[in-house]
């Protein structure tokens, strides 16, 4: 009886043990030709052991140097591709970078820088201060949020002038709650609010006049 243990390491165990012993038939073949012949046919044979790979870009490409790492990096065929070294495959990948946002002030997030640059670009007028307006409102709902404490306006005035570099200034308004914006969404909500309640008055209404009005027929059939 034969053990895993007395078999060849397997290098790539996600590809199983008859992968790996075609790779070491083909080593052992006398020409070039026929091993390039028969490593074509096992490149195939692992994108059919492995089709989630085809989704993956250049899958070709990983599949040949795949096969190289099964050859223990010592297979001498034609390949489409070069292959990859000891050295290159054991290189751990550069760190990755955080990327610097807003500094102190990353929680804003980079939407919030998208919409500072869109406002900067506006010409003067309406449609710009409404955005700075937005800009200023999201600012303050966002610092509330991370901070989870009660932020006051001035703060975010002086926040949004340093990250427009001073090209944004809202100082000429005493409030965010004093804004043309503060207003319509408050009043705009405070009218849904009476309609909704001037409705629920109207429904009890009706129904008060129904319940009366089925006791005053109950009461005439109770006479006769």
């Amino acid at each position: 009886m034969e053990y895993n243990t007395q078999k060849t390491q397997l290098h790539m165990p996600e590809y199983g043990r008859i992968i790996q012993q075609l790779v070491e038939r083909c080593k052992e073949l006398p020409t070039k030709e026929e091993r390039s012949e028969m490593a074509m046919a096992i490149i195939d044979f692992m994108g059919q052991r492995n089709p989630q790979l085809r989704d993956e870009e250049n899958y070709k490409h990983k599949l040949w140097d795949h096969l190289f790492i099964l050859a223990e990096y010592d297979l001498d065929v034609d390949s489409p591709y070069p292959f990859p070294t000891r050295e290159q495959l054991a290189e751990k990948p550069k760190r990755m970078e955080y990327p610097k946002l807003q500094g102190d002030f990353k929680f804003y997030g980079k939407s919030i820088l998208q919409l500072i640059e869109k406002a900067i670009e506006l010409e003067p007028g309406d449609e710009k201060e409404a955005l700075i307006e937005v800009i200023a409102n999201n600012m303050k709902k966002s610092y509330n949020v991370y901070n989870k404490e009660h932020v006051t306006d001035d703060v975010i005035f002086r926040h949004l002038k340093e990250l427009s570099e001073n090209r944004l200034d809202l100082t000429g308004i005493e409030s965010l709650e004093k804004s043309k914006i503060y207003y319509s969404s408050n009043n705009n909500s405070r009218n849904n609010s009476n309609s909704g309640r001037s409705s629920n008055s109207n429904n009890n209404n009706n129904n008060k006049n129904q319940t009366n009005k089925r006791r005053h027929n109950n009461n005439h059939k109770n006479r006769k």
